[in-house]
């Protein structure tokens, strides 16, 4: 196990190693189904990790919620037989001990047990004395808070090895993806902790194949140390998410397609150019905080005037002008309507503060 974690970033974040790949099905169904997925997926030398579903929390009851322990035995003998080590998602404490009990060399914890602080302590608490990596993906709702909650708690249990997957957020009316990839939260996480590997899970993202290459392509430009990508001998029989699975065959072919990058280069030339367009963006943005601030002080004017003429602060009719002039300008200068858009939410929000405040001092 630790040969394999030292082929890649999950050992040293900051090095130039390969991106973490795992793979396999999302459910664990039959013993033939599983071994004639490692197998297949062993031949393509592409594999670092053999994932499958063990215990399967599923939204509504009566949906198949996973084979259970006697699944155990058979990831066991597939990793006896390709030589890879398995990972299971764990959320209780005897799921915990289990998977340990049968030799599971990585554990990660789900995005219905992150969204729940008393599930993830109790997975901590399971965890005290092991030596297990733990990876922790993100709530299914869209908030950092928790996901840093369950880090720390897993961090308090004394875990050394942890890891982040990222398979995006739910989202009310959302249509493109199963789970909105919200990009942003994870970058931010990142940020706050980059000495965590960050992993992408496309497949739950995505929902579906079609897309599924182009947001694991997304992920390794964004600089993610790896992938989990949900793999199955016979995707469209799968007894679970069978639209976001893929064969194993498909699986390699979609990784040779996928354009690695770096993070960075020792390129003289490439860096030297690079610096002066980051100083150029530096200027630019000093500028817009500076105009910004600008806007802002006249705010306060107009919130002023209307405390002295005891006229309301939400102005209806100005904030669609404000809008509609914004989308119009932007669209001439190259820019999406939905950045206009969160772009002037912001600033009027902004904008409303500084009034209220003026207007109740």
């Amino acid at each position: 196990m630790e040969q394999i974690l030292a082929k890649t970033k999950f050992a040293d974040p900051a090095s130039d190693k390969k991106p973490l790949i795992i793979s396999g099905p999302c459910s664990a169904e039959t013993e033939e189904q599983v071994l004639a997925t490692a197998l297949a997926l062993s031949k393509t030398g592409k594999v670092d990790v053999l994932r499958a579903g063990i215990w399967k929390p599923r939204t509504r009851p009566g949906s198949f919620e996973g084979i259970g322990p006697k699944g155990l035995p058979w990831l066991q003998k597939a990793k006896e037989l390709t030589g890879m080590p398995v990972a299971v998602e764990v959320a209780t404490a005897k799921q915990v001990e289990d998977a340990l009990h049968f030799g599971v060399d990585i554990l990660w914890i789900g995005a219905r047990t992150t969204v729940n602080p008393f599930s993830v302590q109790d997975v901590a608490d399971a965890l005290k004395g092991v030596k297990v990596p733990v990876l922790i993906k993100n709530p299914i709702n869209p908030d950092l808070e928790l996901w840093i909650g369950a880090v720390e708690r897993i961090q308090k249990a004394g875990i050394e090895k942890l890891g982040l997957i990222h398979r995006g957020f739910s989202s009310y009316g959302n249509t493109e993806y199963r789970n909105a990839p919200m990009w942003h939260l994870a970058i931010e996480l990142k940020r706050r902790h980059p000495e965590l590997p960050m992993i992408c899970d496309p497949s739950h993202i995505s929902g579906r194949r079609d897309i599924l290459q182009a947001v694991a392509q997304e992920a390794i430009d964004l600089d993610y140390d790896g992938l989990m990508l949900e793999t199955h001998v016979d995707p469209d029989n799968a007894w679970s998410d069978a639209k976001q699975q893929i064969t194993p065959e498909k699986f390699g072919e979609m990784l040779d397609n996928i354009t690695w990058r770096h993070e960075r280069t020792d390129q003289k030339e490439f860096n030297t150019a690079l610096e002066k367009l980051r100083n150029q963006i530096n200027g630019i943005d000093d500028e817009i905080l500076l105009l910004l601030g600008n806007r802002m002080k006249i705010a306060e004017k107009i919130g002023l005037y209307k405390k002295e003429n005891n006229i309301t602060i939400l102005q209806t009719n100005r904030w669609n002008e404000i809008l509609d002039r914004g989308i119009r300008a932007g669209e001439k200068l190259g820019l999406t309507k939905d950045f206009v858009l969160k772009y002037f939410d912001a600033v009027h929000l902004e904008s409303i503060n500084r009034q209220n405040k003026v207007m109740n001092d």
